[in-house]
């Protein structure tokens, strides 16, 4: 009994030390200020302060295929913590921290080894850059998406152990629901794990038992969905499906079909392996931590072509690892045959994260007794060793730091932030017009004293969404100023049209630059952008 309790208490201790390593250097890259506040983050923020003041949306502002759960529990921990900034990177932080213990779990659960748990562990806990980026910053679900997507793995694991359970299938239903409304990225984890679900139910349960538990699976996902089908049923499931397909993709193809599937394959083969191995920054093409590169590569490789040669094995841990495989496979799939594969980013490849590394745990502790100790400790430092330098390499290149951000016109330097907001302030410069890079971020930073609604291009040809504009109250208060001013960043094209315009219609005007940020304010009289020539607002 005392040695139970003993190896228990061991197992608890290094699990802690595990998930110690995953706060802690979350922790040391916030210190050094490496990620950028970016617009995205910022609109999280303003929900959950619209919320905390009563007015809860369904999804995420702007855009349907992203539910409002990261903004509720934003707006939960500002309730406690203030709203700062450092509240929205808190939350993602923990969950994250979650994410790292069910991965350590999903090991155990798998494989049936607690040494595959913790290798898995260290390996979540020390990322790769492009899982470090989006599991710190908040882009709206990604965090929560990781999360319910072991919970989902989990569940299912436990259901092939206990095929008769009402309550497992109850809570897999739920959470799949949930997943779905907060993210449709979780039906990478639900479409195989449910599968899976109906058929070892249907192997070992009768037609009766069957059935009920196929409607109680559609009744907790309803419960689980329920926003989503709310919002549906009041305005019609139509722009719902159509951007969860990912219809509001920006440079979402059209054109030959072939031709779109072998472009995103070009873009996932070139582009999503490098950020999903760690080997590159997701927003520039840079090698990271190059001394280490080629073993990184080869090891994950490796790993790669021994995991599929063992899925000819049987066994127990089969089911897991098919599972994990399905999820990979989904992924791929929805990347190459849906508008989200015009996106380059690494983004809608960290789901990658946990297989990855739950197969290289299996690979290392595998063959530890057929090598010496110390060569399978090497083979997981080295990879964390990687993984690290390449995330302080990022890290100190700052800016554009950790970012988001894919376009080079839109890594803006935020040291000048705090300078902005106060000059603008000291002036009364509280309404105007700006990018969607610089117009959230001031709302959230000044309390919503600063409000300047997004309707200025950022990219230098002058292409512009009107899916920047987030926010259809600020249009308001902008509208209704006496007094406006234009923000602009790195556009000296869009400077000079705002010069030719100011001249055209007699206006007086001062400018100033601070940092990236080219100010035109004491506009006399006052002129909005309406009555500009602005082009690209015409749709």
């Amino acid at each position: 009994m005392g040695k139970r309790l003993n190896q228990r208490i061991s197992n608890i201790a290094a699990c802690l030390a595990v998930l110690g390593i995953a706060v802690g250097f979350k922790a040391a890259l916030l210190a050094m200020d490496a990620f950028p506040f970016n617009a995205d983050e910022a609109i999280i923020g303003l929900m959950a302060r619209h919320i905390l003041n009563g007015e809860w949306p369904t999804f995420f502002y702007g855009q349907t295929y992203m539910g409002s759960l990261d903004a509720s529990l934003v707006a939960l921990a500002m309730s406690a913590f203030g709203k700062q900034v450092f509240v929205i990177r808190t939350v993602q932080v923990l969950l994250y921290a979650g994410t790292v213990g069910t991965t350590m779990y999903l090991g155990w659960k798998i494989f049936r080894s607690r040494w595959a748990g913790w290798v898995a562990g260290l390996l979540m806990a020390i990322p790769s850059v492009n899982v470090t980026l989006y599991t710190t910053v908040s882009l709206g679900g990604y965090g929560e998406a990781l999360l319910i997507g072991n919970l989902i793995l989990i569940l299912a694991l436990k259901i092939n152990e206990s095929p008769g359970s009402v309550r497992l299938y109850a809570l897999w239903g739920l959470l799949a629901g949930l997943g779905f409304w907060t993210f449709g990225l979780t039906l990478i984890y639900s479409l195989p794990s449910g599968s899976f679900i109906l058929w070892k139910a249907s192997n070992h349960l009768g037609k009766r038992e069957l059935i009920l538990r196929g409607v109680l699976l559609l009744i907790a996902a309803s419960i689980g969905a329920s926003p989503w089908i709310v919002w549906a049923v009041s305005h019609g499931p139509g722009q719902l499906l159509q951007e969860l397909m990912g219809s509001a993709i920006a440079g979402a193809s059209s054109g030959n079909p072939l031709s779109i599937i072998l472009s995103r394959m070009r873009y996932f083969t070139l582009l999503g392996t490098s950020a999903i191995f760690g080997l590159r920054p997701p927003w520039e093409v840079r090698w990271l931590a190059l001394p280490l590169l080629p073993f990184a590569l080869a090891f994950w490789l490796v790993v790669s072509v021994t995991t599929f040669a063992g899925m000819r094995r049987t066994g127990r841990r089969q089911v897991g690892k098919l599972l994990l495989l399905g999820v990979c496979a989904c992924l791929i799939l929805g990347y190459v045959l849906t508008p989200f594969g015009a996106d380059p980013s690494g983004r809608y490849f960290i789901p990658f994260a946990v297989p990855m590394a739950l197969f290289a745990a299996e690979f290392v502790v595998k063959r530890r007794p057929a090598i010496e100790k110390k060569w399978s400790v090497v083979l997981i430092l080295g990879i964390l060793a990687f993984n690290f330098w390449g995330n302080i390499q990022a890290a100190v290149r700052n800016p554009p730091g950790i970012t988001t951000q894919l376009n080079a016109v839109t890594w803006i330097d935020h040291r000048y932030d705090k300078a902005v907001l106060g000059f603008l302030t000291r002036q009364g410069e509280l309404r105007g017009y700006s990018n969607y890079w610089v117009a959230y971020p001031l709302a959230f930073l000044s309390d919503e004293r600063l409000i300047y609604v997004p309707e200025l291009p950022y990219h230098h040809d002058f292409r512009y969404t009107p899916r920047d504009n987030r926010y259809e109250p600020y249009d308001e208060w902008v509208a209704a100023a006496d007094r406006v001013a234009y923000i602009t960043t790195n556009h000296d094209a869009l400077d000079e049209f705002l010069r030719d315009e100011f001249h055209k219609n007699d206006i007086d005007w001062l400018e100033i630059r601070i940092g990236d940020y080219q100010v035109f304010y004491d506009l006399k009289p006052a002129i909005h952008i309406e009555n500009l020539d602005a082009e690209w607002l015409v749709e």
